[in-house]
């Protein structure tokens, strides 16, 4: 049987087809900007699926979900491969192409490529390319891209390994102004992310002094510097120091609950998340009712936890002490150090967040499914200097008051939080037409979408 001949749609009925109903629109915008969706100004076109024996040495370079960081594609460590003989130009990824991630545990990241060479795009990214640069700027893509990145992840479908599928990223509406309008946005954005960007800059900056300053100070504190006026003072020689392991300082080394928390309840359950800066940050809380828990695991005053397990190399073996704010106990990723009568708890915890402590745990952690971890034998293990009681307590008092003044820097970290907002907020403005920069007069972005839906 005959295949029916498709009919040709009018170009006013592309257009109606376009432009999203106004029931369905998210919210308002300029009356001369149009809702339209993402089928209808991209082509979103999902890489090939290379194998392992395609893989070459040299050659055209491949672009994996790897290869996507911060917003960019970078090649500088790829692989290869041949020429395709077929379709080339569908997996071909030029200059200014934004690929997006559409599987795996990074599903949504996405990254613009800016090198002047061609590449191809491996299997499970998607390219969202432009259909006509002229008529719609890669830049405005782009920031509308990040201002959505989270309701895209949300399209996502699977648990561990969540996927998105092109044809639902096809049906994502965006707004879509005159050609100059976008301009003069795209503009804007980028005078007041420079700007932004220049402040984190300034705040990293003062962040990492402070980081670098501390450690000096803690180096200075546990190899005797610090109190070498103290012990002068009170006829004590520095050989009072001695070399203990945790496992000598401490009665046991206790994990904690395996027990699921829960968003309410009478106790909090402290998690990785919750060791900050040597301190429990008491945000982002859950809780438990379990009385065989609580009873088990109910925290003292002084105790101190190790973060024994995380997703990070960097934050594993985090440390920090309980200072009974409220009734908590702690769950199975942390370990309370039980300390004995040799060492005060604050300089356990200070000590445990000096950079020696920092190295040894670097070195001992072993890695398994995306996670880094140090069981309680090997931190059992780590060797400490101690000095008597009275000197630790020096020590203590000493560091308290130099790392009081540091703390309130580090309050500038809640500044990039802040400065992240702030962006995204400007995003928010920039497509709702809200940054002042519309101009009524222009042509309406109807005929722009004409001009792109009639090409072939």
């Amino acid at each position: 049987m005959a295949k029916k001949k498709q009919i040709e749609l009018t170009i006013e009925e592309k257009l109606q087809n376009a432009l999203v109903p106004k029931e369905e629109q998210p919210y308002k915008i300029p009356s001369n900007w149009c809702w339209t969706y993402f089928k209808d100004i991209f082509y979103i076109e999902n890489g090939y699926a290379f194998k392992k024996i395609d893989y070459k040495k040299e050659g055209i370079p491949l672009v994996r979900i790897s290869n996507i960081e911060n917003g960019i594609v970078n090649i500088n460590e790829c692989i290869y491969v041949n020429k395709l003989e077929k379709n080339e130009e569908k997996y071909v990824i030029e200059k200014g192409d934004l690929l997006i991630a559409l599987s795996g545990a990074t599903t949504g990241k996405n990254g613009v490529y800016y090198l002047d060479e061609i590449a191809y795009l491996n299997q499970r990214i998607g390219n969202i390319k432009i259909k006509n640069k002229e008529k719609v700027l890669n830049e405005y893509r782009n920031y509308y891209i990040a201002l959505k990145n989270e309701d895209i992840l949300n399209l996502a479908y699977g648990g561990a390994q969540p996927n998105i599928s092109p044809k639902v990223i096809e049906f994502i509406s965006i707004p879509l102004p005159p050609i100059k309008e976008q301009q003069r946005i795209v503009n804007i954005i980028e005078s007041l992310f420079a700007k932004l960007d220049r402040a984190k800059e300034l705040i990293e900056n003062t962040l990492a002094q402070f980081e670098q300053n501390k450690m000096a100070i803690l180096h200075k504190a546990f190899t005797g510097e610090l109190t070498a006026k103290w012990r002068k003072e009170n006829n004590i020689d520095l050989s009072s120091w001695q070399e203990k392991t945790i496992d000598e300082l401490c009665t046991s080394l206790k994990y904690g609950t395996s027990k699921k928390s829960k968003p309410e309840g009478s106790v909090v359950v402290l998690r990785m998340g919750n060791l900050q800066n040597g301190e429990i940050d008491w945000s982002n809380l859950m809780y438990t009712d379990d009385k065989e828990d609580i009873e088990k695991y109910l925290l003292k005053k002084g105790d101190v936890l190790f973060n024994r397990t995380n997703g990070s190399a960097d934050l594993i073996g985090k440390t920090s002490i309980y200072r009974g704010e409220y009734p908590a106990i702690y769950a199975g990723y942390l370990i309370k150090l039980d300390y004995g009568k040799d060492i005060i708890g604050e300089y356990l915890n200070y000590m445990m967040n000096s950079n020696k402590a920092r190295a040894y745990c670097n070195k001992i952690k072993s890695s398994g499914a995306s996670q880094f971890n140090i069981n309680a034998k090997k931190i059992g293990a780590f060797k400490i200097s101690v000095p008597t009681i009275e000197e630790q307590q020096e020590i203590v008092n000493i560091l308290d008051n130099l790392l009081a003044k540091y703390n309130k820097i580090k309050n500038l970290e809640q500044q990039l939080e802040k400065i992240e907002l702030l962006k995204k907020a400007i995003l928010a403005k920039a497509f709702r037409g809200e940054l002042g920069t519309n101009n009524p007069d222009e042509e309406s972005a109807e005929n722009l979408l004409k001009e792109i839906l009639a090409e072939k």
